[in-house]
């Protein structure tokens, strides 16, 4: 069981070394940065963290996809494209939610 986490682990520092992922880590930070300068409650934070979850999730899921992908052809192919888009339309899709919640709360807190 312990090898499992083990494992999960060094997948996770694994994704530090992928540039989309590294991008989305130094904006996790800022958002944590801007939510301790306007003072979230505990909600606030709550919903931001779940965002930040949400969207780096979905990019190592991507990166995931892209590199397995890239396995089987690095030829262009519209199969493949199809669904490296799709991979990033679920990253799009996380970013703008979580992009959403980021200005509702700040509206709230200048308002």
């Amino acid at each position: 069981m312990i090898n499992k986490f083990i494992v999960a682990f060094q997948g996770l520092v694994s994704s530090f070394q992928d540039k989309s992922v590294q991008i989305q880590y130094i904006l996790a930070i800022l958002a944590c940065i801007a939510a301790w300068i306007l003072g979230c409650n505990y909600y606030e934070w709550l919903a931001i963290l779940l965002c930040i979850g949400f969207v780096i999730v979905a990019e190592i899921l991507n990166t995931c996809i892209e590199k397995l992908c890239d396995l089987y052809t690095t030829e262009r192919n519209e199969k493949i494209k199809f669904i490296k888009d799709l991979g990033a339309g679920g990253v799009l899709f996380a970013s703008m939610i979580a992009l959403s919640v980021g200005i509702l709360i700040l509206i709230h807190h200048l308002f």
